[in-house]
């Protein structure tokens, strides 16, 4: 039997606030589908620094497994070996960027939920791995997590020596080094959770109050049921797409242009481009989104997508699926700020031009506000309601980036509330830096407006906090659902 993430977020939210309460979490399988370490071999055969012995290596090891710490030992030795006399600084940042290449698209919305309701109940947030430093730095970095326990490597003169700094953090070394860190910071072990896929995290796991499982290998699935510890199914993120994947993504894209095509008439006719575009948006992101094999399903809210108009339109901004998804929503009478890259996309571009999507160039503030005036008067003076990303890029986590104040600016020089969408399943259907979509639901609430025109300047930061931290709670919500 597994159990359902709104009751795993149920005992989070039940516990005692503050501190003395860790939540602690492995890495590779629990935060992210899949084993980070992949990644960074990847990287060294795409440089050519993987030679025919270690590969060998590496294939013995995920066939047989590592199983016992002697064998983890073994494994440490030989791969660190491959760092030795590089500089700490050139690695650290290799691992920055193997991580938003590669790694972040892969993390699991599940526990990233967790891990956000842990840190609004104040809980000391902890990330233990046998990984290396190298692996982890990123992923703490990019979710808040001061706490690190990971292998680290001996640094010499800045250099790397290929040898291990202390005992890895592997199975009962692990869980004591994390009590080790709990007895430090005053965490009270017997209140606290830990999550774990794997099974020598078995005595990590038995060491606080509220163990988890998160999509357990065999053996920790077998004491996770003689225990009754609960068991968290996350679903697949990253990997593979499908053998038909291709296909509906090529029946997706062609399928806009088609919808123009058939759009085109309309706008004649009345003789509107506008007719044309709001044509193209409804009938055109439909057809798109069914031939990719997308499922949008409106949970909320969904009268505040026409009630509010003329407004200012908020996403939290994950994948290029979602503008498809915002024209699906939307359908007529609005226009969008997209970065000056988007304007060069073929076929897009020009349509994006047409629907007056205002392209701004992110270094240059001055640039931005000018292009963003057309678009400020036609929602005084047409109705036209605008979307902007508050996050002003997509975010790399399942989560929230930090909010700019731009969006909230324009809605009160406008006189027009801000409407927020949160939207959650378009960065696993298409993760960023990936051709071709995934089928599936991508699932959507739209929060109340916000007369953000009422707002008193002095309280701008806190008034837009507030928002990001309904989007959050919302988002959490819907990853749940």
């Amino acid at each position: 039997m597994t159990t359902p993430l709104h009751t795993l977020l149920d005992r989070v939210r039940s516990a005692p606030d503050g501190p003395t309460v860790g939540a602690i979490f492995d890495y590779d399988g629990t935060l992210i589908d899949g084993f980070s370490g992949l990644s960074f071999i990847r990287d060294r055969f795409k440089r050519r620094q993987l030679g025919p012995t270690e590969a060998a290596r590496i294939a013995q090891a995920a066939i047989r497994g590592v199983r016992t710490p002697e064998e983890f030992a073994e494994f440490l030795d030989w791969s660190l070996r491959a760092y030795h006399g590089r500089g700490i600084e050139e690695l650290r940042e290799m691992g920055r960027e193997i991580f938003d290449d590669d790694i972040a698209m892969r993390l699991r919305p599940e526990t990233w939920a967790l891990l956000e309701v842990h840190r609004a109940k104040g809980h000391t947030l902890v990330l233990a791995s046998s990984g290396t430093s190298l692996q982890l730095e990123a992923i703490a970095d990019a979710t808040g997590i001061e706490h690190v326990i990971a292998t680290q490597m001996e640094v010499v003169d800045g250099r790397v020596t290929g040898k291990l700094a202390h005992q890895a953090p592997w199975g009962p070394f692990k869980a004591a080094q994390v009590t080790e860190l709990a007895t430090g910071l005053g965490v009270d072990m017997d209140q606290s959770f830990a999550y774990s896929d794997g099974d020598e995290d078995i005595p990590l796991l038995a060491a606080v109050g509220n163990p988890t499982a998160v999509n357990p290998r065999p053996e920790l699935r077998r004491e996770a049921r003689q225990k009754k510890w609960p068991v968290l199914e996350g679903a697949p993120v990253g990997g593979s797409f499908g053998v038909t994947a291709p296909a509906r993504t090529a029946a997706m894209l062609s399928s806009f242009a088609g919808g123009a095509a058939l759009a085109g008439p309309i706008g004649l006719l009345r003789r509107s481009g506008r007719a044309f575009v709001d044509t193209t948006i409804g009938l055109a992101s439909g057809l798109s989104l069914n031939l990719g094999g997308v499922d949008v399903q409106v949970l909320g809210g969904a009268e505040y997508l026409t009630s509010a108009r003329p407004c200012v339109f908020i996403f939290n901004h994950r994948s290029n699926l979602d503008a498809f998804v915002l024209m699906n929503l939307l359908q007529k009478d609005v226009t969008a700020v997209a970065k000056q890259e988007v304007a060069d996309l073929p076929g897009f571009g020009q349509f994006f031009r047409m629907a007056d999507v205002a392209f701004i160039d992110r270094s240059d503030s001055t640039q931005a506000r000018q292009a963003i005036q057309p678009a400020i008067d036609k929602m005084t003076t047409e109705g036209v309601s605008l979307v902007m990303a508050p996050e002003g890029t997509r975010w790399r986590t399942p989560g929230l980036g930090p909010f700019k104040k731009g969006a909230f600016h324009i809605a009160r020089q406008a006189g027009v509330p801000v409407v927020p969408i949160v939207m959650s399943g378009n960065g696993e259907l298409l993760p960023p830096g990936t051709p071709v979509v995934r089928s599936g639901t991508v699932k959507v609430e739209v929060l109340p407006p916000v007369d953000v025109p009422s707002w008193d300047l002095q309280a701008m930061d806190e008034c837009v906090e507030q928002v990001r931290s309904d989007m959050l709670h919302t988002l959490i919500e819907l990853i749940a659902a």
